[in-house]
């Protein structure tokens, strides 16, 4: 930075100083957690702040913003990481092959409609670009997913793939360790489950999928 631009910028920042501004420190999002956010109570302000949500670089990039889809009752969310680029003039989460190979898997085994279910992502951006979010997009977003289910109060939260489940847990195992076992998020019992898209490219993990569709089976019946 040459001496002429910081004399612009001093002579910028005194205005604001006379003005009445006060200088405050950069916020810290990586180290925010649910506490220190003051969220809404109700889905509707939720989702409007999440609309207007700016905290990281998605929300420069984003073409739009898909807060959920299904049913607000279910005691089932179905979790994933962020929404497809898959274009989709609704807004739904589940577009795409991998979209579709779900509303199959569960319309085929569970014997219901998949609009009967709750489903949210982590990052709320949709973007036109493929990407893996950075630890700070995720710190940033991730309340909003946690207030989400707060209001939601399931019984059941399936995450789909390695990333999603690590991400939301903060369990670093891998999918292979944790796939069709219960733990628990914020008292609520979570099941990690094979991506879709992971099925699409390896057909032969079909059949340990079904073995845990017919679990969350198992277990919707009993709730």
């Amino acid at each position: 930075m040459t001496k002429q631009v910081q004399q612009k910028i001093l002579k910028h920042y005194n205005s604001l100083q006379m003005m009445g501004f006060e200088y405050a420190p950069a916020l810290k999002t990586d180290e925010l957690n649910n506490n220190d956010m003051s969220l809404p109570n109700n889905l509707i302000d939720l989702q409007a702040l999440v609309e207007n949500c700016s905290l990281c670089e998605l929300s420069k990039y984003k073409t739009s913003t898909v807060f959920s889809e299904g049913n607000i009752h279910s005691p089932i969310v179905f979790v994933d990481v962020m929404p497809s680029i898959v274009q989709e003039e609704n807004n739904r989460l589940l577009v795409g092959k991998s979209g579709e190979l779900l509303i199959k898997m569960i319309e085929n085994v569970l014997n219901v409609s998949y609009n009967q279910f709750y489903f949210a992502n982590i990052i709320k951006c949709k973007t036109s670009t493929k990407k893996v979010p950075t630890p700070h997009e995720i710190n940033c977003c991730k309340p909003f997913l946690t207030k989400q289910l707060e209001l939601i109060s399931p019984k059941l939260i399936i995450t789909l793939g390695e990333r999603t489940y690590e991400y939301l847990t903060n369990d670093k195992r891998n999918i292979e360790q944790v796939r069709g076992k219960i733990t628990k998020y914020n008292h609520i019992d979570v099941l990690p489950i094979y991506h879709p898209s992971f099925l699409l490219r390896n057909p032969s993990a079909k059949k340990e999928a079904f073995h845990d569709m017919l679990k969350i089976k198992s277990l919707m019946e009993s709730m």
